[in-house]
């Protein structure tokens, strides 16, 4: 069992949550229960898919959590260019997520690259 508070990638995603929580109280109210709530469900998915695959014995299993955290994030980055695109935040105001979003994602994408080649070993 790995300890998920030790995993810098579980910390960006903690940090891409709370940005997350702040980023959509700038969203129009009417979408409380539209884009706010699934762009705050898939930010948190991410930390915590991280969290639950730590606590899987296989190096296997750990993999498929860290690739359901990374198709979280790319659904974040669509709901994020999604508000962009419906003029609810500026680009600039996206892009203050997107970029650690994506450092984030290569992060992930790194990890599971190295669990791939580990296992073919």
């Amino acid at each position: 069992m790995r300890d998920f508070k030790k995993f810098t990638i579980w910390n960006n995603g903690i940090d891409i949550v709370a940005s997350i929580y702040k980023f959509t109280k700038q969203l129009p109210s009417e979408e409380k229960f539209g884009l706010i709530s699934q762009m705050c469900r898939a930010a948190v998915s991410i930390p915590s898919n991280i969290a639950e695959g730590c606590s899987r014995n296989s190096e296997v299993e750990f993999k498929r959590f860290l690739e359901i955290a990374l198709g979280s994030s790319f659904e974040l980055e669509t709901q994020i260019l999604t508000c962009e695109r419906l003029g609810f935040v500026s680009t600039v105001e996206s892009q203050k997520i997107i970029l650690p979003l994506n450092e984030l994602q290569k992060q992930i994408n790194s990890l599971i690259t190295k669990i791939k080649d580990n296992n073919r070993q």
